[in-house]
C-alpha cells in the first residue's frame, strides 16, 4: 500500500492537467480521527472512499493523508462534479467534511 511508504510531496505528485491538456479542479476532504481508529476500521472506511471515488470517471487522482486526516482528490472539471463526489463521499462517511473558503 502506496501510503505507508515515504512519498514525494503532494505538490509534486498531483496533477495539474488531464491526458488532452485541460486544467484539472482539486477539493480536500478532512476525515477527523481517522488515523486514531484501529487498523480494520481505518481501512475499512478508506475502503468506503475509494469506492465512492471509483464511481466518478471525472476522478484522476486521490491521496490520503493519514497524518493529516485529508483527502485530496482531483477531478476533470464540470459543472457540479465536486458537489457530487462530496456528498456522496458524505453519504458514505459521514464525519467526512468538504474544506473550502470560510464565508461570511
Amino acid at each position: 500500500m502506496q501510503g505507508l511508504l515515504p512519498s514525494c510531496p503532494l505538490y509534486e505528485r498531483v496533477p495539474t492537467h488531464d491526458e488532452s491538456g485541460h486544467l484539472l479542479s482539486d477539493f480536500m476532504m478532512l476525515i477527523p480521527g481517522l488515523r486514531e481508529r484501529p487498523g480494520p476500521e481505518c481501512r475499512e472506511v478508506m475502503g468506503r472512499v475509494d469506492g465512492v471515488l471509483k464511481g466518478f470517471p471525472e476522478v484522476v487522482f486521490a491521496d490520503m493523508n493519514l497524518r493529516l486526516n485529508l483527502l485530496w482528490v482531483s477531478v476533470r472539471a464540470r459543472p457540479g462534479v465536486i458537489l457530487d463526489i462530496a456528498c456522496c463521499l458524505k453519504f458514505h462517511v459521514p464525519e467526512a467534511l468538504l474544506v473550502g473558503p470560510k464565508t461570511s
